[in-house]
């Protein structure tokens, strides 16, 4: 007689963003950058904050080869993968790419990063120096610092102008050629970029990443025509989390004041990781109450192991209820979050949140006074 074995039933598995929302700022590699963080169970938001828009037949880009063409260069700086490629394309349509890639193979070729690397060494050349910040200060110090003066520099631009860089060549004695491959300008529909804005401001999203400067750059020049500014500094200095793959990308933030992670290796796959560490590790609460392990998170609460989502109201009154845990909040104090005019309703709301969480005893009745989680009180400070 075989006898069958029960199996006791485990807690679902709760990754480790179950429960945070993280907004997009993308334009490329949306859907790559969107399904990593969802494997690791975030609710994502997607908000373009820029387009690329090619100039392939663009006359400024097609001078600016002519220019190279006519005139060999000493030195390249390819600052990013996609305009060098870009650069590429478009030499190929005008019947000029071999010539082209003959002309730079006589001249230094310096790389940005890995990106311009690859795409330099599809075409056969092959880069000669490329900095480890991958800005392009350190490019600029690297020139500098070799000489400069009646050298042919050619600066393949990536979206927007590179002042510093630029004008520092110049300033040394260099003659610069530009070469502008694509640029960027607002998204043509900017409706998604507008919520995410006001979603922002009120704390609505957990954390925001940007994969370049440009788009940060736009995302904080459209806050500031919604006039919303100073409540989405405060948030992105509070409750959200700003995430840039890298310095470069996160210099509008760190001109805004705006804290910032970002990954030591300035990688999309690199900056998950660091999303996935840094997001729980900042924003998640652990919580003891009535024998229970509670894990607050952005829009959901963990309970002994197990995913309980939760209205706006309910994590509202939750978050409200630990600021302190163990101290008493007044029915008075609790009203403004239920969004009702009599202390019956928080009667009500706290009865439904007691019910989500599955136990009563975690919130506790103070008769005469208001509510608090079944913990040890946290000290006061004085």
């Amino acid at each position: 007689m075989s006898t069958a074995v029960v199996e006791s039933a485990e807690p679902p598995i709760v990754d480790a963003l179950t429960g945070y929302t993280i907004a997009l700022t993308a334009a490329r590699r949306r859907d790559e950058f969107g399904a990593a963080l969802e494997r690791r169970g975030a609710r994502l938001v997607y908000a373009p904050a820029i387009q690329i828009v090619p100039l392939a037949d663009d006359a400024q880009l097609r001078a600016a080869t002519e220019h190279c063409l006519s005139e060999r260069p000493d030195i390249l700086v390819a600052t990013t993968g996609i305009g060098f490629r870009g650069w590429m394309d478009a030499a190929e349509t005008w019947g000029v790419a071999d010539k082209l890639v003959d002309v730079l193979a006589g001249a230094a070729i310096l790389s940005r990063g890995p990106k311009a690397s690859g795409a330099i060494r599809a075409t056969g050349l092959r880069e000669q120096w490329s900095p480890e910040s991958e800005s392009s200060a350190e490019v600029l110090s690297h020139l500098l610092a070799a000489g400069v003066a009646g050298k042919r520099i050619v600066v393949q631009l990536h979206g927007e102008p590179l002042p510093g860089l630029v004008d520092g060549l110049r300033d040394a004695g260099a003659d610069v050629i530009e070469v502008p491959v694509y640029r960027w300008i607002p998204p043509e529909d900017q409706t998604p970029l507008a919520r995410l804005i006001e979603a922002v401001s009120v704390g609505g999203v957990d954390a925001v990443a940007f994969t370049s400067a440009p788009a940060a750059l736009s995302f904080l020049q459209a806050t500031a025509e919604m006039r919303l500014l100073p409540a989405v500094l405060q948030a992105l200095r509070g409750p959200v989390v700003a995430a840039a793959v890298g310095p470069v990308t996160a210099a509008p933030l760190a001109r805004a004041d705006i804290p910032y992670i970002t990954p030591a290796r300035f990688r999309l796959g690199a900056l998950v990781r660091e999303i996935v560490e840094q997001v729980p590790a900042r924003l998640g609460q652990r919580l003891q109450a009535a024998g229970h392990e509670l894990e607050i998170r952005g829009h959901a609460v963990v309970v002994d192991g197990s995913f309980v989502t939760l209205p706006a109201s309910s994590m509202a009154l939750l978050r409200a209820l630990a600021v302190r845990p163990g101290h008493v909040v007044s029915r008075r104090d609790l009203l403004n979050l239920t969004g009702a005019t009599d202390e019956h309703a928080v009667e009500v709301a706290v009865g439904r949140l007691r019910t989500a969480l599955g136990d009563p005893g975690v919130i506790r009745t103070v008769v005469k006074r208001g509510y608090r989680l079944e913990c040890e009180p946290t000290p006061t400070t004085r």
